[in-house]
């Protein structure tokens, strides 16, 4: 019996030793000499830096802001019923180390202050039916940056199995002048595909065709393809080149740098009625405002113009339709602006959607208009619980209206103009916040407008931001910007042109969009709405995202000549103090 105990207690010895010999370090780049490879972190908050490290040239920096964390986190394949021990090297105020989806109790460790290299270290076993974990590090909310390095997690590895084939028969399909689409075979096995451009990951894509957006005319680029799945990702597949075409998109009737104005056609209020025939020529589009819903779920769109008891000096219907074709043979263009603040448009069925078109459409025909503005605000677009990817919406209300307005877009043809003049709250918010949030409870009309702009990338003639009567709003260097001067106008403007993770996802993001179908919208006067900026204000934005001078504190991620103007509410506020917006632009572009 003493000798079956021995060889027992000699076989569990055994075993122990062969199972901590098997054990490895499943972290990926655990000490970040790869950058953020095999990392994401929330908000675009991490970077990786050479001093101070712990080990190895590289370190992690994360930065937390007033409502992020700074967290960084990656998945790793483990196996069921296992035990794991996580460490980390960290330092820096309130730095979190732990793992979440273990299957059994999440863990987390942390230091309150650690002045330098400090290791934390926690362990946890995997349920009965856990395959993945994700280990994490993050510090706290708005307590500055926080440092780690050599994060390991010791245990036995996962079955991942083998990478899959390199895809093929990669080849270029429908071209425009700033996009390229692409298809290949698929493979087996795959589970995604990542799209290269010039050798730079652009996007990924769960089926086999893609289309890559945010490109410059007749610009020839080449693009791989390659296949990945859990165990890792294919090499690169034979590459394919294709050039873009030329012009500027749609819209090139437009000139190179126009001026965008709003008209009170249908109301009159402190700033007087205007006579579109009294439009001074430098304004290129004239958006008529506005045309408005019988109801605000109705799809039914009337425009109704200024009675005389309201505009005493408003012209008849035959002088007004006189004078949209004087601008147009003066080639000005002329659309109907859907919404504004108390035309709400909610197109939540499919008979409001045809209703749309139809009433939309007799409108532009009645008149013989270039065009539509979507000036949708308030409560018309706001995203469903389950709806979280802007480039597949399932809300009724947004797939509709990007269903109407492609059925638009197709019956007039490529001279139709298509803007949009959406608020900072439905665009630029989205880089921190989309719809209700993976864990509820946000605006869900936080980023509403991102799944309509990106369906119609390369439709739109014009995006034109409301860049006033806005709350403070967090750029690309994941500080707040706040209304009343150039640096609000840059920053947000630097990210329609730079492009930016969604929810801080940087995985999923939102393509850049062209700087010819790009204009800044701007209040005329102080008596237009909040945020008001003087000339020079005007001039300094202009020059910095032109020029690349006079940025002040924000620095830009590109320089865009090309950038197509500026918008304005409205004309007539503009009249009214004595056309100082209008003499801004002219005395700039010429």
């Amino acid at each position: 019996m003493l000798t079956a105990l021995a060889l027992a207690v000699s076989g569990f010895t055994a075993l122990s030793s062969a199972a901590r010999a098997a054990d490895a370090d499943l972290a990926k780049n655990g000490g970040f000499e790869a950058g953020l490879d095999s990392w994401t972190c929330t908000a675009n908050s991490g970077t990786t830096v050479k001093s101070p490290v712990h080990g190895g040239s590289s370190a992690l920096q994360a930065t937390p802001a007033d409502n992020d964390y700074a967290q960084c986190a990656q998945t790793v394949t483990v196996q069921p019923n296992s035990q794991y021990a996580l460490a980390g090297y960290v330092r820096g105020s309130y730095v979190y180390l732990g793992a979440s989806g273990t299957g059994t109790t999440d863990v987390s460790t942390w230091t309150q202050s650690a002045p330098d290299w400090q290791q934390l270290t926690t362990s946890f076993r995997t349920g009965p039916s856990t395959t993945k974990v994700t280990i994490y590090t993050h510090g706290w909310y708005a307590t500055g940056a926080y440092y780690a390095d050599d994060i390991s997690l010791t245990g036995p590895a996962g079955t991942v199995g083998q990478p899959p084939a390199t895809p093929t028969g990669l080849a270029a399909g429908a071209v425009t002048s700033s996009s390229v689409a692409l298809s290949w075979s698929a493979v087996t096995g795959a589970t995604s595909y990542a799209i290269y451009r010039d050798g730079v990951k652009v996007q990924t894509a769960s089926g086999t065709s893609a289309t890559v957006s945010g490109l410059s005319a007749a610009t020839a680029y080449s693009f791989q393809v390659t296949a990945v799945n859990d165990a890792g990702e294919s090499a690169k597949s034979t590459a394919v080149t294709a050039k873009t075409s030329t012009g500027s998109g749609p819209g090139t009737g437009l000139p190179t740098h126009a001026l965008v104005g709003y008209l009170h056609a249908s109301f009159a209020n402190g700033s007087g009625y205007t006579r579109l025939a009294d439009v001074p020529d430098s304004w290129d589009v004239i958006d008529l405002a506005f045309g408005e819903p019988t109801s605000a779920t109705s799809g039914d769109i009337r425009f109704n113009r200024c009675p005389v008891s309201e505009c005493a000096n408003v012209e008849s219907d035959a002088d007004f339709k006189a004078a949209i074709k004087a601008k147009q043979a003066a080639g000005k263009k002329v659309l109907i602006s859907i919404g504004g603040a108390n035309g709400q448009v909610q197109l939540t069925t499919t008979a409001a959607r045809d209703t749309f078109v139809s009433s939309v459409s007799n409108i532009i025909d009645t008149y013989g208009l270039d065009g539509l503005d979507i000036d949708f605000e308030g409560h018309s677009l706001s995203l469903d619980t389950s709806d979280t990817n802007f480039k597949s919406p399932t809300t009724p209300v947004v797939v509709n209206l990007i269903a109407a307005l492609k059925t638009l877009k197709a019956k007039y043809g490529a001279k139709f103009v298509l803007s949009m003049a959406p608020e900072t709250f439905f665009v630029q918010m989205g880089y921190q916040f989309y719809g209700t949030g993976k864990f509820g409870g946000q605006d869900p009309r936080c980023g509403a407008y991102l799944p309509v702009i990106y369906a119609l990338r390369d439709d739109l003639t014009l995006l034109h931001v409301q860049d006033y009567n806005s709350g403070p709003i967090m750029g690309l260097d994941n500080q707040y910007h706040t209304m009343g001067g150039a640096d609000f106008h840059i920053a947000m403007t630097d990210m329609l042109l730079t492009g930016f993770p969604v929810a801080g996802d940087t995985t999923n993001m939102f393509p850049a969009l062209r700087p010819d179908q790009t204009a800044i919208g701007m209040p005329a006067s102080v008596n237009a709405g909040n945020g008001y900026v003087a000339p020079a204000e005007v001039t300094k934005t202009l020059d910095c995202l032109t020029k690349k001078v006079s940025c002040g504190s924000y620095a830009t991620h590109g320089t865009w000549p090309a950038l197509r103007g500026l918008m304005t509410w409205s004309i007539n506020w503009d009249r009214y103090s004595n056309w100082e917006f209008q003499k801004t632009f002219d005395g700039y572009f010429g």
